[in-house]
């Protein structure tokens, strides 16, 4: 199998694997929740295949938003938590308005929200999002091109904390792409993030892909701050690079979410499902994992589906 030379580092288009993919979840893993699924309107979703295709990996899923739902429930996902972001200012409230949309359609989607930082009226977007039901915030550094230390953030960080929502930021250094207008080596740092986590002891913080490539600071911040989570999307799946395959052993447990990146990966959208198999997690770590800990952070109150693993 071909890896890039960091964890991701898209100097050019990655390969796709054509690993065999499964029916349903494998049967000995307790409930899950994908904590970490895209969902974009139709037009937003091809903008982002022409990306990808271009600058990442080929997407094996080119679904439209409906489709992802059906096929990751109907697969034996028991519960999505489902992202987008606004790359320009002036499009967050049509996007939030799709979101709400889809999950008042969907009662097994919690949808988050989002805003461009900086842009005028961003709190007044935040809150109407909430108002519409949405369960908390996803803003990406990488594509949004934001500094989380930025005077552009407080109005942020001070609405997630006046609803009670929690934000996922993705501010991890990798995957860094020359495609990307701004430098996510530069404007993204754990030292940052924690700098956040101390100003805003109260602010739920998630942090995608485990923070990769500093793993090992966010594993320790873990440990250090109740306000944090990590979640574990594409790290498991051995594609952006072998280095950096964590060990869910040494992390704690109630502070790490499952999540794939679905729709756009480059492989069988179970490939990490049955990886986290092989690990030998103890059960109950694997049931916080899974669902648990995804459950308590987007506040999830819609129950598993029972008897569903035959």
């Amino acid at each position: 199998m071909t890896h890039s030379k960091s964890p991701g580092m898209l100097g050019g288009p990655m390969p796709s694997i054509n690993d065999k993919e499964g029916d349903y979840v494998p049967g000995l893993l307790p409930p899950v929740v994908d904590a970490h699924v895209h969902l974009f309107p139709d037009e937003l979703f091809a903008s982002i295949w022409q990306w990808f295709d271009q600058f990442g990996w080929p997407i094996r899923y080119k679904f439209t938003a409906s489709d992802v739902i059906e096929f990751l429930i109907s697969h034996g996902i028991d519960h999505i938590v489902a992202l987008h972001y606004a790359h320009k200012p002036g499009i967050a409230r049509e996007l939030n308005a799709f979101m709400a949309n889809v999950c008042h359609s969907n009662p097994r989607v919690t949808g988050l929200a989002t805003v461009l930082p900086g842009e005028k009226n961003a709190a007044d977007i935040l809150k109407e999002g909430f108002d519409l039901g949405l369960g908390g915030v996803k803003l990406h550094s990488h594509v949004q091109c934001f500094d989380v230390i930025s005077s552009d953030m407080h109005v942020i960080y001070e609405t997630c904390l006046a609803y009670n929502k929690p934000l996922l930021m993705h501010v991890g250094r990798e995957p860094k792409s020359p495609a990307y207008r701004c430098d996510p080596h530069v404007l993204c740092g754990a030292d940052k993030v924690e700098a956040v986590l101390k100003t805003y002891p109260q602010l739920k913080v998630c942090v995608p892909h485990l923070g990769i490539d500093e793993t090992d600071a966010y594993r320790v911040m873990i440990d250090n701050y109740d306000n944090l989570w990590l979640d574990t999307t594409m790290t498991l799946a051995e594609y952006l690079s072998p280095e950096y395959f964590p060990n869910l052993h040494e992390m704690r447990a109630d502070r790490i979410i499952f999540g794939t990146d679905f729709p756009h990966l480059p492989y069988a959208w179970d490939r990490e499902l049955k990886r986290l198999c092989g690990l030998d997690l103890p059960q109950d770590t694997l049931a916080l994992i899974l669902g648990q800990n995804a459950k308590a952070l987007f506040s999830i109150n819609h129950p598993a589906v029972s008897g569903r693993r035959g």
